[in-house]
Parts: C-alpha cells; structure tokens; sequence
C-alpha cells in the first residue's frame, strides 16, 4: 500500500534551510534571559555575551544535541492504558491548553470561562475518540493567577485519565504542578517511569528565550519529563516577510530550545514544535488559517523529521469566528496537509479565530475531522482478495453485492462510517429533521456527551491528595 504524502521542500532546500539556521545560531545568537542558563550553555562551548545574554550556538553544540535527544517517547495519563506517542507514526490530537474566553455554545457569544465550563472541556474531551491529550481549554477567571494552573492541572487529573495539558506560569508553580504528577503517578521514580508532563517551551521571536520559560525547563526535565519547544515566529512581523526566511528562523529558535534542553538533561525526549504563523497586512492580526501556514507546517514536518524528531504543527485552525464554510475550508485542507506530511501532534482543537476563545462545539468538529483525515492518511489495500475479480465474476452484470460474503467481510474495515456530526440522510428525511447545520449537529453532539458521559471517578484518596497540594499552592504562592 502506497500513502499519500506531501513535501513542500526539495532535498536541497531542506539543507538551504538547516545551513541559514545554524548560521543565525553561530553568528546572530539567541538572547537567553536567564542566568543559570547562559551559564551551563557557556560550559557547553555556546559563545556567551553576558553583557547582552546573548548565547552564540556553534554548529558542533547543536548537531551533538540534536543526536542526544530522544526520538520517541510516551506520554501517560493517570490511566498507563491511555496514552499519547510521538515518533511513532500516531496523530497526536490535543484540546487547547486554555483559553482566556468562552464562546458559550447557546448563544455563540464571548463571556469569561467558569469552572462549569473547565469541568464540561474536560468531561467532552475525556469522551472524544479522536482527542489524545486532554487540555484545560478554560482559563477559569475567579481563580487567582497565581496559582491557576496548579489548579488548572489538579482538576485535569482528577476528572479524565488521559493525558493532560494546560499551561503553566512559571518555575513557582511548576514545582506544585510537578508534585500533582508525582502523587497520580505513585511517587518520583513512577514519574520518571511513565513521564505525564510535556513541558512547551515558547521562544519569543525574534530569537529570544524567556527566563520564565527556562525555570519551568529545569524543574520538568530535572524530574525527567519530556519537552516541546513552539515558537510563533510572525512572518512580517516578529519574522521576515518570506516563507523561507521565516522557516530559517523559526528552526533556529527550535534548535535552541532543544539546545538548552540538552545541556540540562541530556537524552530528554523532545518534540519540534513548528508553528509560525503570517500576519495580515491589512489588520496586523496573526492569521491562523492561512494557506502559507499549511505550507510552512509541512516543510516543518521535512525539517524535524530530517533530524529525526517528531513534530507538532499548528494545523487544523481557522480565523473564522463561527463554523461556517471559511472554517471548514482552512480546517479541512490544513489538516489533511499536516496529517498527510506526517505530523506527530495537532493543536489546539477547541479554538475559535486567532485564539479569540474555546468553544465545545467547535472541540467536536475538530475530533470529527481528525478522523476523516486519519482515514485518508491510511489509504487502502490493493491485493488480489481486495481487487475482488472473482466476487465480480459471480455477481455479474446487473446484480449487487450487498449480500455477499467478500462485502461483509471488508467493508468495516474499508468504508469510513460517520458518527451523528456528519449528514448523509436524503434531503426530505434531513428536512423533516430540522435541516440542520453542522453547527447545530456539533451542540447538540455536546449535549448528549455532557449528558450521558461519566470519566472514570479518581481515587478519594488521591483526589484529597490533589487537594492538599493545590492548597499548600495557594498559601504559598498567594503570600
């Protein structure tokens, strides 16, 4: 069987690309905004200005990092069964991380998240098929941020099993989001066993690395967790104008933030996150369902895995505010371009426009996208039992073949069955029906899920456990 595939690179452009990156790491540099950090990058042989917290990366530093990290790697959720795997040819899809507004799905207007709406994210998420890594989606408003997303994470692990996400502040709270996995795992050593935490690291382009982002670093993979790195290089704006200029860019963020990763932990499992984006011209608005991000996600895809290292792109989004046909095109044809170049992770479903809010309706069409793709991205067999010669031989001309064996036999397997967010029903029936829109199906998708749809309940015991550890949080990082 033959898949489809895409490439947006030729080999040669491949190496064009890598050779500008290594020349901006050896000679421009990444200003690192943290001390400790320009430190232990000084001892690995970086050229460190530390008048300016520039670190200049030498080609030798970075390939031996790129060679070092690990290439393929398992995340767990408090269920080991459930799990999300990278390098190994999955189609990763994760729920936003957070959002700081709601798209109430009665009413499709913008209000503050509430922990009814977290819990609701949570409890869908758990229940899609197609949803790996279950996100906050909610960045609920009447909890201090403080410790928000010690919070955010202890609600995560105590309402679904599988693995979570949410984003994490700083290295202050990273260590009671930490003790979170610690106590669902069953202690360090289980932790370090079955990793529950992607730590993603987001350089700020052009070329910087955030010391707050280097404190959440070091606690994660000190505890032996893995690590992603995404930059939302801007071409125009925080990038250069052209696709190619922005790829270059953007790699050598990545290859940074690997770098980094390396010299603290050697061996940390790792992830390429390449999700650079364009802005209008006419708004100066990041766009999020451009043609010119899919084509930057795939060659993305070529770069990391010319390096050998899973990926995660942003795919699958849209500037459209509602589901209408804007977002069904920028959904649709991103994501069969991501899913077909061979992309590990896809992120982050859930999400209305330009991170302008998250909506559960939109969660489940985004689910039911992932597997339409997944079903072009498997494509179909060709051998003589599949070429079927003999069953048309019998079957002859004018008959039909719903009766026949070779049909029972393949056409589960072979023929992609909708669930109810898809219409295939004759018109009449459809009409009679309500003549519903996707939209319509999606909420009511959501409704019967909310309604029917229990996570498997946490132990008391840990759930009190949990408790405890984000009051000690609150204490502490409240003052």
């Amino acid at each position: 069987m033959a898949l489809m595939t895409v490439q947006a690179l030729s080999e040669r452009e491949l190496r064009d690309i890598h050779d500008a990156s290594l020349t901006i790491l050896r000679d421009t540099g990444v200003m690192v905004h943290h001390e400790r950090m320009l430190a232990r990058l000084a001892e690995a042989g970086a050229r460190v200005d530390r008048a300016t917290a520039v670190a200049r990366l030498p080609e030798t530093l970075v390939m031996a990092c790129v060679e070092r990290a690990t290439k393929q790697y398992t995340l767990y959720g408090r269920d080991p069964e459930r799990v999300a795997r990278f390098g190994y040819g999955d189609q990763v899809l994760m729920s936003s991380p957070g959002q700081y507004a709601w798209v109430d799905p009665k009413t499709w207007q913008r209000r503050a998240p509430t922990r009814q709406d977290l819990h609701d994210a949570i409890r869908l998420a758990d229940a899609l098929p197609n949803v790996t890594i279950v996100g906050a989606m909610a960045v609920v408003s009447d909890v201090p941020v403080e410790y928000r997303d010690v919070f955010l994470t202890a609600e995560l692990v105590k309402r679904t099993t599988k693995p979570t996400r949410c984003f994490i502040a700083n290295g202050r709270s990273a260590k009671y989001v930490l003790e979170i996995y610690r106590t669902a795992a069953g202690g360090d050593a289980a932790l370090r066993q079955r990793p529950m935490i992607e730590t993603f690291l987001e350089p700020i382009s052009p070329l910087q690395i955030p010391g707050d982002g280097i404190d959440i670093l070091m606690a994660f993979v000190e505890a032996g967790q893995t690590a992603s790195f995404g930059p939302m290089a801007m071409a125009m704006g925080t990038a250069p104008a052209t696709l190619a200029g922005t790829l270059a860019q953007e790699n050598a963020e990545v290859l940074a933030g690997l770098v980094c990763t390396q010299v603290l932990a050697p061996g940390t499992p790792v992830t390429y996150g390449g999700i650079p984006h364009v802005m209008d011209p006419r708004t100066s608005i990041c766009s999020f369902g451009s043609p010119e991000q899919a084509l930057m996600g795939v060659a993305l895809v070529q770069i990391a895995r010319s390096y050998g290292l899973p990926v995660y792109i942003n795919v699958g989004i849209t500037d459209a505010k509602v589901l209408d046909a804007q977002a069904g095109i920028e959904k649709g044809s991103t994501m069969t371009l991501g899913v077909l170049a061979g992309a590990d992770t896809f992120g982050h479903a859930g999400i209305c426009g330009t991170d302008h809010g998250a909506s559960l309706p939109w969660l489940v069409v985004d689910d039911g996208l992932m597997g339409y793709v997944k079903r072009m991205k498997r494509g179909f067999s060709v051998t003589t039992d599949t070429l079927a010669a003999d069953v048309v031989h019998a079957v002859g001309p004018g008959g039909n073949y719903l009766s026949e064996e070779h049909t029972m036999r393949h056409f589960r397997q072979e023929i992609w069955r909708p669930d109810a967010l898809w219409t295939r029903q004759p018109w009449d029936d459809w009409a009679q029906e309500g003549g519903s829109s996707l939209g319509d199906r999606a909420a009511a998708r959501v409704d019967e899920i909310l309604a029917t749809h229990e996570p498997a309940p946490i132990d008391e015991a840990l759930a009190r456990d949990i408790d405890r550890i984000v009051d000690a949080a609150r204490r502490d990082l409240l003052g």
